[in-house]
């Protein structure tokens, strides 16, 4: 805390952050799984984390909310700063962070991969090992330039995962080498700025380290002012008289000189040198903070019109993504679109809703794309005012070939929003299309307009089945979307709800969940929902809605006792008068068919997810993240509840979930109910749950509810925003860490494993675009807890495109007349051009020490987190960085 005796405008901006720096090293939030082995350790998705929360407060310094008051450093001093407080603080109360910590949740557990991937996790010159310090920060500056290329090339999810595997190994620099038993007490200046070689480093013949039997070696390092770093395992081996990294893993620390240098945690058994870990993680999170700065300069410093926001994606907003079809019949639902894009754009334009990324994909047949991307609202309305409905290609058309375009452009957690009156033509990309959607988070919303009464406009060449649709059915339901029909002289009214998806809605779960006409469905409502809103489609003859208290409305149009009813032919939309009553609310629906209802509210409180394994195996225990659960496997679920840390609603801190329920899909059934357990302090919103084989042994899709009670002890109940699947194999599909360049052949490793009944598997391979490929294996067979390996040959040509994205994909099926699910493995790789100039290298570089530095500007640094400048240009305020040593001495 500040002393109570200095008045806050007295003291610099530089030291009213630093200060915050005296409190313990209690404010990092361990990871669990490396906790329960280390307690009190800082990981890397700390540091990860930290770093970034740092950078994004100096932005919202930077740059004044529009229309709002500026942020005021003193009310964020002496708490630990979390993204929902940021976030409620500059776009205002409701605003939800959930984008811009799924963004942090994807660098930190790239980061995190380093020591699980088998491509990485044994290669010293990704960890700083084997005094391969020359290499590790070559491949240090290389995974650096391909996360600031991707991001150029606005493919996000390829830039974090990047640039999570460069922070991995700039934050291991700092605890396996001896760079803290030197004595340096700020970041080493060249790392990030490779124009100079490293000085000093240790040669092969030079003697670093003694022996040493104890678990605990605090003088085991000889005493030479060279740089160097310890051996781990065989590869290499560890020559005579050299350092071992250490710990129970190592097996070179049984040869002598025995014991390690390692400060990874803060336990003996894994980390000989672990009395520093503390010193080592405070100037890896300082690197850390560099790097980030480094990033956010060489991304155009611009404020949230430069590309580091969106790589973090440091907003609220979605984006809006549109695939629509350009045949000769599609005159209305063009029109639509460019209203809709039209009311978007006007009315977010320079709001915390302004979406940040525009998506634009048409097709008609035989052909789809291009696809057109920007930032910039006026050239997208400019693109998509320039369509137009031409010529009439018969039904089906290539939509699922569109659509995946825009899935490859589109960023996580985003809509996507289809119009068309066709089926597909490329149904044979459904399924690879379905787990597309769940590998980028996006949801897919089809507006059909089928209109049986047409004549004229779109011919057809043979009797088209009714069930031409179901691609459509099947995607949307995968990806937590819906499939929408309508006419023609509906679809400008029923196209209004791409507005209102953009707006962070909420999915309330019905109960049950399958809807059948005239049996009754029940909701909950809590005190944190604001415009619940009932959708109901199909032929619909009556319905009603009834609150707790009894009060009903029915399908008549206009204003209700409960809210206001619209109709537009088969479709309703009921906007419930705010604020809403909590308790259960009930519907009853009268239709022919099956009717679709689905129930949507506004709230910050939501949450995020994945799935990962317990490894005890490697440098580091820890959890390696799944993309979706696996039969057979045991599996952990980890959930982060968003909208919990605003400080400014009590009712959101008393809000608690106690259990996650599986519920099969379609059908509904629950498959279990599991106990979440909080992981650290409670307005972090961190839960787990462990999933036992049993649960996961169905395979299919599933989706995942959170219940609990809200603050005032109303029934809680979120679910995720898109179903989960279990896969029948564990599929990973990885690469060499580095780039491929244009006349390059690249390796790649597929490797497959079953952890339940046997398996026959056909393998499929594809390229996007369509690069050559070649594969060792077509079909393998399983037994239970069985694997094998594959390896692939990419080859890029000549001609490919430089700075340009490549997407490997591998589907295992089963056999013909086999009922197991498709698995698919996919790979983003990225073609570099040759470098002219070293693209990170600093503009203005100073080879002295960073805290040398005599510029004006000021470090900042809140509890527990560093913030650091414009490091491109290499600057640390001299005071501030005397006052930051000082603080960070306390920890």
């Amino acid at each position: 805390m500040l002393p109570t005796d200095v008045p806050l405008s007295h003291l610099s901006t530089s030291l009213l952050l630093l200060l915050q720096l005296l409190h313990p090293a209690s404010s990092f939030f361990p990871n669990v799984w490396s906790l329960l082995a280390a307690p009190g350790s800082v990981t890397h998705q700390d540091l990860t984390e930290e770093a970034a929360l740092n950078v994004t407060l100096q932005l919202f310094l930077e740059q004044p909310p529009p229309g709002r008051p500026p942020l005021h450093l003193e009310d964020f001093l002496g708490r630990t700063l979390l993204a929902d407080d940021l976030f409620a603080a500059y776009f205002g109360p409701g605003f939800s962070s959930r984008r811009f910590r799924a963004a942090l949740g994807e660098v930190s557990r790239a980061n995190a991969a380093q020591d699980f991937l088998p491509t990485s996790k044994n290669d010293p010159d990704l960890h700083f090992d084997a005094e391969r310090l020359g290499q590790g920060r070559t491949r240090l500056a290389g995974a650096l330039r391909e996360a600031l290329v991707a991001a150029r090339a606005l493919d996000h999810t390829l830039a974090r995962r990047r640039l999570g595997a460069a922070l991995h190994a700039l934050q291991d620099f700092y605890s396996h080498s001896n760079w803290v038993e030197l004595g340096r007490q700020e970041p080493h200046p060249h790392l990030l700025w490779p124009r100079q070689e490293l000085q000093s480093l240790a040669r092969v013949g030079d003697p670093t380290c003694s022996d040493c039997e104890e678990l605990s070696c605090p003088g085991n390092l000889l005493d030479l002012m060279l740089l160097t770093s310890g051996y781990f395992g065989s590869h290499p081996s560890k020559p005579p008289g050299k350092c071992s990294h250490g710990g129970r893993f190592d097996r070179s620390s049984s040869q002598p000189p025995r014991g390690g240098i390692n400060k990874d945690s803060t336990s003996p058994g894994f980390s000989p040198h672990h009395m520093l870990h503390l010193q080592a993680a405070k100037l890896a999170l300082l690197a850390s903070i560099q790097a980030f700065s480094l990033l956010r300069s060489r991304l155009g410093d611009r404020g949230f019109s430069s590309l580091l926001p969106r790589l973090l994606d440091i907003s609220p907003a979605s984006s809006l993504s549109f695939v629509l079809d350009t045949t000769g019949s599609m005159g209305e639902e063009i029109s639509a679109a460019k209203i809709q894009a039209r009311h978007i754009v006007e009315q977010r334009r320079g709001s915390p809703m302004e979406p940040a990324h525009y998506i634009l994909v048409p097709f008609h047949d035989p052909g789809f794309g291009p696809v057109f991307t920007t930032s910039d609202p006026d050239s997208f309305w400019q693109q998509l005012n320039e369509l137009h409905a031409l010529g009439g290609g018969d039904e089906p058309e290539m939509c699922l070939s569109a659509l995946e375009l825009a899935l490859l452009h589109t960023p996580p957690l985003s809509d996507i929003f289809v119009f068309t009156d066709a089926s597909p033509k490329d149904a044979v990309l459904t399924n690879r299309v379905e787990s597309l959607t769940q590998e980028r988070r996006c949801r897919v919303t089809f507006l059909v307009t089928e209109d049986p009464l047409r004549v004229q406009g779109r011919a057809r060449r043979e009797v088209l089945s009714p069930l031409r649709f179901e691609p459509y059915e099947a995607v949307a339901l995968a990806s937590g979307g819906e499939v929408i029909f309508t006419k023609d002289q509906h679809i400008q009214d029923v196209a209004a709800i791409v507005g209102d998806s953009m707006a962070d809605l909420v999915t309330l779960p019905l109960e049950p969940p399958v809807v059948v006409s005239g049996r009754p469905l029940g909701f909950s409502v809590d005190a944190l929902l604001q415009r619940v809103t009932v959708r109901i489609h199909g032929e619909v003859s009556s319905f009603w809605i009834r609150s707790p208290a009894g009060v009903s409305q029915g399908q008549e149009e206009g204003e209700g006792p409960l809210g206001h009813t619209r109709r537009f032919g088969q479709f309703w939309i009921v906007t419930m008068n705010d604020p809403p009553q909590p308790g259960t609310w009930e519907i009853q629906v009268i239709a022919e068919g099956m009717p679709r209802v689905r129930v949507q509210a506004q709230t910050a409180l939501d949450f995020l997810f994945y799935f990962g394994i317990p490894m005890d195996e490697g440098p580091h225990p820890g959890l390696y993240p799944l993309a979706q659960p696996v039969a057979g496997l045991q599996t952990q679920l980890l959930v982060e509840v968003t909208g919990l840390g605003f400080r400014g609603d009590s009712r959101d801190l008393q809000s608690h979930f106690s259990h996650v329920v599986l519920r099969g899909i379609p059908e509904g059934a629950e498959r279990g109910r599991v106990p979440l357990e909080p992981m650290g302090p409670r307005e972090r919103g961190l839960l787990a749950a462990s999933l036992p084989p049993a649960l996961l042994s169905t395979t299919g899709p599933f989706s995942l509810e959170l219940i609990g009670q809200d603050g005032e002890g109303h029934g809680l109940h979120r679910a995720a925003s898109q179903p989960c699947t279990v896969v029948p194999v564990l599929l990973e599909l990885s690469s060499s860490p580095g780039s491929l360049a244009p006349g390059s052949k690249a390796p790649l490793s597929l490797h497959i494993a079953s952890f339940s009944g046997p398996q026959d598997l056909d393998l499929r391979t594809s390229v996007n675009p369509r690069f050559p490929l070649t594969f060792n294996l077509s079909r393998v067979r399983l037994e239970p807890n069985e694997s094998v390996w594959g390896h692939l040959w990419l080859e890029v040509p000549d001609s490919a495109a430089p700075d340009s994205v490549v997407m490997v994909t591998v589907t295992a099926t089963g056999r013909e007349g086999s009922l197991v699910p498709p698995t698919h493995a996919f790979l983003w790789l990225l073609v570099l051009a040759p470098a002219s100039q070293d693209p990170l290298a600093a503009t203005a570089h100073s080879s002295g020490p960073i805290l040398h530095s005599t510029s004006s500007v000021s470090t900042l640094v809140t509890r527990g987190r560093a913030r650091g400048g414009r490091v491109g240009n290499c600057w640390w305020g001299t005071v501030g960085g005397v006052l930051l040593l000082l603080g960070l001495a306390s920890w």
